[in-house]
């Protein structure tokens, strides 16, 4: 696609959309230009003479205010204290010469809670890593364990589907001992309990809907987390679409919308290759529940037919003041658990894919499965890691990377081949590519279609900062901004040379970004030279704990009064 017709895409997208690219769009007096804002702002402090890092010779941009120019950044106690044109000294300092200094790269959609993972994602620029999909259970266990532990800034959700693996397996659960459910229970094991979940047969977490206890179980689960400084809830609903009833989804929704909080998920009907049907079918449902309880929404992945239709609706939801917003990656492949309720035959071959070449693909094998292979592979090991290929996706990519407020997330997994540790070679991770690529192939597309930059920065870090904040996460306030005050999450980059190099080939599936050499932590180089350093400088993302829990449980006659009696 050529740069001029990417130019058009882009253009009709964001006018239909009813806004601007970042780079075009007005601005209120507290988004004012730069020089604009100077010329009004009191006179600044003088500078300290005692800083810690100072970033020299960079061009500086930052997507809320639109600062587009060369400039020093001095940085102390963690915080940028100056943007300037003088000349200052610290005690460590970057030349950033022919660079981007832009604000840190933050992802919602980050399951690579490894070591490794981190370390390939420091290479790709991102410097918050929170799973806001699949989520944790005992949250408060999982903060204490990152903290002074991990490399970049980290944040979870709730976890529905893992409350439901606890509510619908729990002889399953019971029956092994490598998990402990006194601990914290994320992305890391949930392809283990996943296993333990289909030992009988039946992945209840799947496949079974809630009766009123059940359901008020799960619910009861989410809200302690919540309470103990969950983000918010993730429901991974696209693997458990028919034993998630449309009022479990509901009182998911309600029991974060209690406490002002963000639900994420993954889409209920996934993947469809045909008609724009199913897909923006499934985001009606959580939209709508979202839009009455007037609660935050992020809608993760929205890569499938009616991409475009929701994110137009969103729009209209942002004009009338709701905190909506959705996420793309620019990949065609998908990284799931081989035995995915949407990956079998008469899910999958009814939205129009197909197994063999170009469609199932096993990274730890190198091989696309036939479709005989891939039903007794997934008996056998039903919490197996596989890519599946979306070839119907590729022609939207581009317009995707440009469209405003579809926040870049890379849905990264961890290292199916086995090493998870800081010090495996990068050629050993198998996976996704997008693990590794995300950043560097979205600033490449744009780079080659004429996307202007600022655009991309919205998307990559201000964009996600600016809807978590008005969610109410202190942290994101202070983040994803190249502003005095702001906490020095910085990423430094080639804007003429930064790319992708992972692919889907085995032993290139985790080749990391090129062209960016630097990226800082809470004011500490943890990339340095694109070398990526055991600096243990992430912070908590998270909510203060609270005392006293929010749902309250539904009653024997409202819970009839919405099913059969069967149900009861």
């Amino acid at each position: 696609m050529n740069r001029y017709r990417s130019a058009v895409i882009l253009s009709c997208l964001v006018s239909l959309l009813g806004c601007k690219p970042a780079s075009e769009a007005p601005v209120d007096k507290a988004d004012a230009p730069q020089k604009e804002a100077e010329a009004e702002a009191p006179a600044k402090a003088a500078i300290p003479e005692d800083l810690d890092l100072v970033i020299l010779n960079g061009r500086v941009m930052d997507p809320e205010t639109k600062l587009d120019a060369v400039r020093n950044v001095g940085i102390k106690s963690g915080k940028i204290v100056t943007i300037t044109e003088q000349a200052i000294k610290g005690s460590e300092t970057i030349d950033a010469k022919g660079h981007v200094v832009a604000p840190g790269f933050i992802d919602t959609h980050w399951h690579a809670l490894d070591a490794f993972g981190r370390k390939i994602g420091l290479r790709d620029g991102v410097t918050t890593g929170m799973d806001i999909e699949a989520g944790a259970i005992n949250v408060a266990k999982w903060y204490a364990d990152h903290e002074g532990k991990t490399l970049m800034n980290y944040g979870t959700t709730a976890s529905h589907a893992i409350a439901r693996l606890l509510v619908h397996d729990a002889k399953e659960m019971a029956s092994q001992d490598q998990v402990d459910f006194d601990g914290p229970v994320d992305f890391l094991n949930i392809t283990f309990l996943i296993d333990m979940a289909g030992q009988d047969g039946v992945p209840g977490w799947s496949v079974t809907r809630s009766n009123r206890e059940q359901a008020n179980r799960i619910m009861e689960m989410l809200d302690k987390e919540l309470r103990d400084g969950a983000l918010g809830v993730g429901s991974t609903v696209g693997y458990m679409r028919t034993g998630t009833t449309t009022y479990e989804l509901f009182l998911a929704q309600k029991t974060a919308a209690n406490y002002g909080r963000v639900t994420g998920f993954h889409a209920r009907f996934y993947p469809s290759a045909l008609t724009p049907i199913e897909h923006p079918m499934g985001f009606d449902e959580v939209f709508t529940n979202a839009y009455v309880l007037g609660a935050p929404l992020i809608y993760q992945h929205n890569m499938d037919y009616g991409w475009y239709e929701i994110e137009q609706k969103l729009a209209l939801a942002r004009e009338k003041g709701l905190n909506m917003w959705s996420e793309m990656y620019p990949y065609e492949g998908a990284s799931t658990v081989i035995s995915a309720e949407f990956l079998k035959p008469d899910v999958y071959e009814a939205g129009g894919n197909h197994y063999g070449d170009g469609g199932i693909y096993d990274p730890q094998l190198d091989k696309f499965y036939s479709k005989e292979e891939f039903l007794k592979a997934a008996k056998k090991e039903p919490g197996r890691l596989i890519v599946a290929y979306f070839a119907y996706r590729v022609p939207w990519i581009v317009p995707m990377v440009g469209t405003p407020h579809m926040t870049v997330a890379a849905d990264s997994v961890v290292n199916s081949s086995g090493p998870k540790g800081f010090d495996t070679p990068f050629k050993e991770y198998g996976g996704n590519p997008r693990t590794a690529g995300t950043r560097g192939k979205v600033f490449r597309l744009a780079r080659e279609n004429g996307i202007p930059l600022m655009d991309i920065l919205a998307n990559t870090s201000y964009y996600t900062a600016k809807h978590l904040g008005e969610a109410g996460i202190e942290a994101m306030q202070i983040r994803g901004r190249m502003q005095e005050g702001m906490v020095a999450d910085i990423t430094i980059f080639d804007p003429a040379s930064v790319t992708d190099n992972a692919t889907y080939k085995a032993g290139e599936q985790g080749l990391p970004t090129t062209g960016v050499p630097y990226v800082i932590i809470n004011g500490q180089i943890v990339v340095k030279d694109s070398k990526v350093l055991e600096v243990f400088a992430g912070q908590p993302i998270r909510y203060p704990v609270e005392d006293k829990g929010r749902y309250e449980p539904v009653s024997e006659k409202d819970w009839l009064l919405q099913f059969p009696e069967k149900y009861k």
